[in-house]
């Protein structure tokens, strides 16, 4: 390589010359071929779907917004919202009394959790839609045959609709338990006996400290979970739930356009989905440590700042001033 202008070459920059060498890659004959049968997969299947006769893609076009399938596309997504939010709840107090020193609340805590997960769901969900035949009556008051204050017909109070989200809510608070006491669990200890040393309660601790930092475990999961739930709410279709699955059944049985019906509501599976997969995501990325520690960070510290009230704050404001 010529000298800059200027400069006169030294016998260390000729060296140098001397020992350069160009690095190139290895040819991979393997890898392309990997790539040019995968391409041609490809091309091949979108090729046989689109020009498929059979598909009827003009019944696809014409139910995809039809309302009556928009109206289960709605029950989907209430089930699974309510459903979920629920779940979490079950799963957040199932956790704290899995990790309790009561054994009492330990196991049944670990027999909630073994039971539940330990059937399966299409199961529960039948069960749910048939208590009537175990209990036709469901009434509130004092227990062992005492009065009762109100009382309701099991069949006229466990519809379709809520005998799907008992399944699903029970069956997620399951699972979300065993999430959520993992990523409770995989906090330091330490972060624990600091928040005692400064006279925090355990309610404070867990809710200040220890969840703030969990985060970054469960959301991964959670997400997973969040997005297995709106596919498996087409189980509710054997119990005439009204979601997505069972009113895309409903039509397919009155016109026969069974494979047409299928793939509309495929498609709305895979729209919802696909929201569900970037928020998760957008949501790991936020408590993520490699993207975002400073800001965890901070939250933790100031949680575990002793006095943290209006009262502080307020002198904060005016050393702000």
């Amino acid at each position: 390589m010529p000298a800059p202008a200027g400069r006169v070459p030294t016998a260390e920059a000729a060296a140098d010359d001397d020992l350069a060498f160009e690095v190139t890659g290895r040819p991979r004959p393997a890898r392309w071929f990997a790539v040019l049968a995968a391409a041609f997969v490809a091309v091949w299947l979108a090729w046989t779907i689109i020009v498929n006769p059979n598909l009827h893609w003009d019944i696809v076009a014409r139910y995809q917004f039809d309302g009556v399938i928009l109206e289960g596309l709605w029950v989907t997504v209430q089930l699974t919202l309510i459903s979920q939010v629920v779940g979490i709840v079950i799963g957040v107090v199932v956790a704290v009394m899995q990790l309790s020193d009561s054994p009492v609340l330990r196991t049944t805590a670990g027999a909630y959790t073994w039971f539940f997960r330990g059937t399966p769901l299409l199961v529960q969900l039948i069960f749910w839609f048939n208590l009537a035949l175990l209990f036709p009556e469901i009434s509130i008051g004092i227990p062992f045959d005492g009065p009762k204050l109100v009382s309701w017909q099991s069949n006229t109070l466990i519809t379709g609709f809520v005998a799907a989200l008992l399944g699903l809510s029970i069956n997620e608070g399951a699972y979300m338990s065993e999430i959520v006491r993992a990523g409770i669990q995989s906090v330091d200890p330490g972060q624990r006996e600091a928040g005692a040393s400064l006279g925090m309660s355990n309610r404070q601790i867990l809710t200040r400290v220890v969840l703030p930092q969990a985060m970054r475990v469960i959301i991964p999961p959670f997400g997973n979970q969040f997005i297995s739930m709106l596919k498996t709410t087409s189980l509710v279709s054997v119990i005439a739930g009204a979601d997505l699955m069972t009113v895309s059944q409903h039509l397919y049985l009155a016109n026969f356009e069974v494979i047409a019906l299928l793939i509309v509501a495929s498609l709305w599976y895979l729209v919802l989905t696909t929201i569900a997969s970037v928020a998760q995501h957008a949501v790991e990325r936020k408590f993520n440590p490699a993207g975002a520690p400073p800001a965890l960070h901070r939250r933790v510290l100031a949680n575990l700042r002793p006095g943290r009230g209006a009262a502080q704050k307020r002198v904060k404001k005016g050393e702000g001033k």
